[in-house]
């Protein structure tokens, strides 16, 4: 075992603690805080030429004001399959349809869907942490089994120590993203 072995370990868990936030962004990008983003949209799929197909691959969305979109299908037939998907999506606003785009007003969010929208972001944050810290285990048990094969107690010492500066980081930057999306939420 060599200091390499040690160094592919922490780019490891670098990579997954990475992930795991990149992850979280994703998905708070998809809340829907009161004003209008195409990326809540990024969970629903059209039935195209037999084939589900995300909506932004059959369709430009489109935001003129903060609280409008507007989604301009590729083919005028797919009008009402999107309109359906939307309604299915149950995402809290209805489409309208005038033959050629649908405009879909978003509709200010009451305080109680806030608290929920903020709970739920807290909820993605903790599974993110866990995420994070079970990165760290599987570095540092990696590598103890090293160590066992012959890496030298100091190189284990030092990359634990190495992880667990990786684990604050990154642990910081989930509660960033957090603190922006809670601020984003709660402003009316």
């Amino acid at each position: 075992m060599e200091i390499s072995d040690a160094k592919k370990v922490l780019e490891q868990v670098k990579d997954k603690m990475s992930k795991a936030v990149e992850y979280l962004d994703n998905e708070l990008a998809t809340y829907r805080v009161g004003k209008a983003n195409p990326s809540i949209f990024s969970g629903i799929s059209i039935e195209y030429y037999g084939t589900p197909t995300p909506l932004a691959q059959v369709a430009s969305i489109t935001v003129p004001d903060a609280r409008t979109m507007i989604i301009q299908p590729w083919e005028k037939s797919l009008i009402q399959q999107i309109e359906k998907a939307i309604m299915a999506a149950n995402l809290g606003f209805t489409p309208q349809n005038n033959g050629e785009t649908i405009r879909i007003q978003v509709p200010p969010l009451t305080e109680e869907r806030r608290k929920d929208l903020v709970k739920k972001a807290k909820n993605e944050g903790e599974t993110a942490r866990i995420s994070l810290r079970n990165a760290r285990r599987d570095g540092v048990d990696l590598l103890k089994k090293y160590q066992k094969e012959g890496l030298s107690e100091d190189v284990v010492k030092d990359t634990e120590a190495l992880i667990q500066k990786e684990l604050d980081v990154y642990s910081k930057k989930v509660e960033e993203i957090l603190s922006v999306k809670e601020k984003e939420i709660m402003t009316v």
